[in-house]
């Protein structure tokens, strides 16, 4: 049995003594989306559910976002406050403007969240800074822009922001992602922090798994995601477990495609998309669920398969960083490298129930290491570390 409520507790009463010695009591975000946003994903979580316990332990925090059709331009969110200011790519010069001009960087700190395009904000931000950077997009820019804008947002993710931010401190989500910033960006190791991602209490086991075979996929109906290879891959697995139904939680621009590439395989009555799930749908479907597949090619993480996992539900996962942290391979799940391994792994997972409840037994116990109240705090005392080596020396 894995405790946890005593550790969370030391984590947020820790981060409370950090807030108040480290005189970091303002911080002011800036961020592509905000949560309510409806391509929100992962990123827009992690932040939401940090800056919330920076709140918490008396940080005045301010996120600074673009806007959200239809939404009021700010929000109070669990302490913290969201402001909209800008238009969906207006967002990143106004930002810099707003800096420049006085109207953003009055607190003590300033982060950056950089989701594929930076802020730059080490040209406009004069305060203590740090950037979380879950992941390099590499590949991913070819696979949602036109030729000339993806070679332009490549080069600026490769070329011209790193030499700009090598001397500041990346904060970013697992130990993978760190190798793959080190070595395709060039940032040096002892700048990179690793702070993973906690779990929600609410995802926890309950009740028994699904009669018969259920597999899950979570996520933005997005290229990255690469459902396609989920949808083809369990349209073969199931010529060998004709029970099985398959759910692919989310929503995106990409459902047209995907529904098109269901009906062509005849699978619409055992293959859905329901879109995206309140909270409580979505935490039952892990826990009715023998497996979740995640075919993503980039991740920071991969919260889906930690959240899964702490409902008991094992994993079959591409080998890519974040991914290669999220699952640990022969464990809590298993991790492949192509859509033929997906198809044998979820096959021979399916057909065997004592290696089944073994992973499920693993899921449950590396689940149990992760915590959102130590994610905040190793994340503070990265920016509080930032601040202490700006301050002046009079020895």
């Amino acid at each position: 049995m894995i405790v946890i409520g005593q550790h969370s507790h030391e984590a947020a009463a820790t981060l409370h003594d950090a807030v108040e010695s480290s005189g970091i009591r303002r911080v002011d975000v800036v961020a592509w989306r905000d949560l309510d946003d409806p391509e929100a994903g992962g990123s827009e979580l992690h932040a939401h559910e940090v800056l919330t316990r920076w709140a918490a332990a008396g940080v005045d925090v301010n996120l600074f976002t673009s806007r959200v059709d239809g939404a009021a331009r700010v929000v109070d969110r669990g302490g913290y406050r969201s402001h909209r200011r800008a238009g969906r790519y207006a967002v990143f010069p106004v930002t810099a403007l707003d800096a420049l001009t006085g109207k953003l960087g009055q607190g003590d700190g300033i982060v950056e969240i950089w989701n594929g395009m930076p802020f730059f904000s080490p040209l406009w931000a004069r305060k203590p800074r740090i950037v979380f950077l879950h992941h390099v997009h590499g590949e991913m820019w070819h696979m949602v822009l036109p030729e000339r804008l993806a070679k332009l947002g490549s080069a600026i993710e490769q070329l011209i922001a790193p030499p700009l931010y090598r001397r500041g401190r990346i904060v970013t989500l697992s130990e993978s992602s760190k190798r793959e910033i080190v070595e395709r960006l060039g940032f040096r190791p002892a700048r990179v922090t690793v702070s993973s991602p906690g779990i929600d209490p609410r995802f926890s086991p309950r009740g028994a798994k699904q009669k018969d075979p259920l597999v899950v996929a979570v996520g933005r109906l997005v290229p990255v995601k690469r459902f396609d290879w989920f949808i083809d891959a369990m349209a073969k697995v199931r010529a060998d477990h004709p029970a099985m139904r398959a759910v692919v939680v989310g929503e995106g621009y990409e459902r047209p495609a995907l529904e098109a590439r269901i009906r062509a395989l005849g699978a619409e009555e055992w293959l859905t998309l329901p879109g995206r799930l309140p909270d409580s749908e979505l935490v039952g479907l892990y826990r009715r669920a023998w497996l979740l597949v995640g075919t993503s090619s980039h991740e920071g993480w991969g919260m889906t398969i930690t959240e899964a996992a702490a409902c008991g539900t094992p994993a079959v996962a591409t080998r890519i960083a974040g991914h290669e942290d999220a699952v640990v391979d022969g464990v809590s799940g298993l991790l492949v490298d192509t859509v033929d391994d997906v198809v044998t792994a979820v096959g021979a997972i399916l057909s065997d129930d004592d290696e089944r409840a073994r992973l499920s037994k693993g899921a449950l116990e590396i689940s149990g290491r992760y915590r959102w109240d130590e994610t905040a705090l190793a994340a503070y005392r990265a920016l509080a570390d930032q601040a202490r080596a700006r301050a002046p020396r009079w020895d």
